[in-house]
C-alpha cells in the first residue's frame, strides 16, 4: 500500500472514531450558542468563539465573565486554570507521536486537543499518526462550530421557557462525566462535594458573593486542588504504573 493510501485510510479512521465525539459536541455546543445570545453576544461572535476556542468548560465560564463585565485579567486567569489540563494532554501526546514529526504538525495538532480527542488518541495503537488526529478534528470541530451557530439562531427564535429548559443540558453533561468515576473513588467524591459546598458559600454568603464568577472559579479550584493534594495524594506506586 502506498504512503498516500495509508495516510488517507488513517485519516478516515480518525473521522470514523470522531463521529460519536462530533454528535456529542453538536448537542453541547447548541446549548452554548443558545446561552451566549441570551447574554447579548451576537450569532457571529458566538460562532467565532467556538471556532477559535473549542473548549466547552472554558467557553461557558467565559460567558459569565463577559456578561458580568469582568476584566481581561480575570478572563485570562480563569481560562488558564480551566484549560491548563490541555497542556498536560499535549505533553502526553508529544511522547506518543514520532520524534521526527515537524513543528508545524505539532502546532496544528495542538489546536485540536480536547478531552475526547485526547481519549481516542491515547488508545491509538503504536505511535500516533497526525493523519488520525486530523481526521478526528475534521469532523469534531465543525460539529462544535455548527452546533453553536444553530443554537445561537435558535436562541433568537425559541420562547424563553424553552431556552431556560434547554440551558440545563451542559450541567447534565458535567454530571455524566463526574458521577461514574466519583462512585469508584472516595477522594474524587469528596473533591466534588467540597467544590459544590464552596460554590454554595460563594453564592449565598453576602461578602463572598461580591467576588466575580471568574475569580470564584479560580479560588475554588486552587483551594480544593491543594486540599486534595495534601489530604489524598496519589500513592507513588500508582504514579509509577501510569
Amino acid at each position: 500500500m502506498s504512503m498516500d493510501k495509508t495516510l488517507r485510510k488513517t485519516f478516515r479512521n480518525g473521522m470514523h472514531d470522531g463521529v460519536p465525539i462530533a454528535l456529542g459536541y453538536l448537542a453541547v455546543s447548541f446549548t452554548f450558542g443558545m446561552m451566549s445570545v441570551t447574554r447579548g453576544i451576537s450569532i457571529f461572535q458566538s460562532t467565532l468563539i467556538s471556532l477559535t476556542n473549542v473548549t466547552s468548560a472554558g467557553q461557558f465560564a467565559g460567558l459569565d465573565i463577559i456578561a458580568g463585565g469582568g476584566a481581561l485579567t480575570e478572563m485570562a486567569l480563569t481560562q488558564l486554570i480551566i484549560n491548563l489540563r490541555y497542556s498536560l494532554m499535549s505533553f502526553s501526546l508529544s511522547q506518543k507521536i514520532r520524534q521526527e514529526t515537524s513543528l508545524g504538525h505539532r502546532l496544528l495538532m495542538s489546536f485540536g486537543i480536547t478531552d475526547e480527542i485526547f481519549g481516542i488518541d491515547s488508545t491509538y495503537p503504536g505511535k500516533l499518526e497526525p493523519a488520525y488526529h486530523y481526521g478526528a478534528m475534521a469532523i469534531a470541530i465543525p460539529a462544535w462550530v455548527l452546533g453553536t451557530a444553530i443554537g445561537a439562531v435558535a436562541g433568537n427564535l425559541l420562547p424563553e421557557m424553552i431556552i431556560s429548559a434547554l440551558s440545563v443540558a451542559i450541567y447534565g453533561m458535567f454530571l455524566a462525566i463526574i458521577i461514574p468515576p466519583a462512585k469508584k473513588n472516595r477522594a474524587l467524591m469528596l473533591v466534588v462535594l467540597a467544590s459544590m459546598g464552596l460554590s454554595c458559600l460563594f453564592h449565598y454568603v453576602p461578602l463572598l458573593s461580591r467576588i466575580s464568577s471568574g475569580f470564584q472559579v479560580i479560588l475554588i479550584t486552587v483551594i480544593v486542588s491543594l486540599a486534595a493534594a495534601f489530604l489524598a495524594p496519589i500513592p507513588e506506586e500508582e504514579v509509577a504504573n501510569e
